[in-house]
């Protein structure tokens, strides 16, 4: 059951992408600055740390 709505949900996913790439590249590029952020905030955290 968890592997057919793994697939579905991969299917939908890949369907927004398709009929709607602007919104879907600005998730994309809000979620990779998230995680920049984060290395960034751990690595401002151990300089910080090292001092």
């Amino acid at each position: 059951m968890k592997k057919v709505l793994g697939w579905v949900l991969l299917g939908l996913v890949i369907f927004y992408i398709g009929t709607n790439p602007v919104p879907a590249a600005d998730t994309a590029q809000g979620i990779g600055d998230g995680i920049g952020d984060i290395f960034r905030n751990i690595g401002v955290f151990f300089s910080d740390l090292a001092n």
